[in-house]
């Protein structure tokens, strides 16, 4: 099992010593000691206040804040919580990846989602209705031009003739893609386009606010993994080449006093039974001090022991 954090910028407002430079840069090395594999940013460019005061959160640059952590560090897999594919012009999306890749020495994987704040859609020119298309399309032309010279697409939303796009990205045949999304749609990006699938804990409310499908159980997660196989058994995928990355519903929260590491070791049996390959760690975000504490207690209680 492999374990992945989000830089703990999910509250607002957030903490400034999170959000500088050293702040991020200790964030990124701590975890990287304690044998965290993977570190992300979250991706909200244009935010309405309502949603923010709602509970939602402020957000860096993606890619600029991985570039930062990647300079920073040597081993860690960068995995942005997530892309919004649709917020960006796939060919733009492809060179930063692209670049990233690079610097880190291929250690940049892609996980991207279709979004769902419709108020941040608006500000940035794009569509909310066409954002599937959009989506779709420009996961096309992502592994295109990371693999193609003198490439051509001609897409209702994406034109280009005789693209050749270099340096590469140093990972073939290319960084891995990963496809976020709770709903049977999601599912199916994932065995026709993707090499993950990172769906996220979301009771009834929620998966309604955010327009897709409610996993609030190790069963209903199971029910989507099951899918899943079936639909790269379709598409004559390996399902077992997928990676899957999900929240532990044992144990508790990590930052709180009452964090069951019992618990928590077998929640991680029963999601790696279930085939679940990355576990996704949530740290507190209410100082740099408790983020790097949380950091330390897991790697005690939980990477050792496992």
């Amino acid at each position: 099992m492999r374990f992945a954090i989000t830089h703990p910028m999910h509250s607002q407002p957030y903490h400034p010593e999170l959000l500088s430079g050293s702040g991020i840069a200790s964030v990124a090395a701590a975890a990287e000691g304690a044998g965290f594999h993977g570190f992300g940013f979250t991706d909200h460019p244009a935010p309405s206040q309502r949603w923010l005061d709602a509970g939602g959160h402020d957000a860096l640059d993606p890619f600029v804040a991985l570039g930062f952590a990647a300079a920073r560090t040597a081993t860690l897999r960068l995995i942005p919580n997530i892309i919004v594919l649709p917020y960006r012009n796939p060919f733009l999306v492809a060179k930063s990846g692209a670049t990233l890749d690079l610097l880190s020495g291929g250690r940049f994987t892609l996980a991207v989602g279709v979004g769902y704040l419709k108020r941040e859609f608006a500000p940035l020119g794009v569509n909310y209705d066409e954002r599937a298309e959009l989506f779709e399309e420009a996961l096309r032309v992502i592994r295109l031009i990371w693999t193609t010279d003198d490439m051509s697409f001609d897409g209702k939303h994406f034109t280009a003739y005789g693209i050749t796009a270099h340096p590469r990205p140093i990972s073939r045949p290319h960084p891995p893609i990963w496809i976020g999304g709770n709903t049977a749609a999601a599912r199916q990006r994932v065995a026709d386009y993707g090499d993950g699938w990172c769906p996220f804990p979301a009771p009834a409310r929620l998966a309604q606010t955010a327009g897709t499908a409610a996993i609030d159980s190790v069963d209903r997660l199971a029910a989507g993994i099951d899918d899943l196989r079936r639909r790269c058994d379709e598409a004559g995928r390996d399902w077992s080449e997928i990676d899957i990355i999900f929240t532990n519903f044992e144990g508790g929260s990590l930052g709180a006093d009452d964090f069951d590491a019992a618990a928590y070791l077998g929640g991680l049996d029963k999601l790696a039974t279930l085939g679940v390959t990355w576990v996704h760690v949530g740290l507190p975000g209410d100082s740099l001090s408790h983020a790097l504490d949380s950091v330390e207690r897991f790697r005690a209680l939980v990477i050792d022991a496992g």
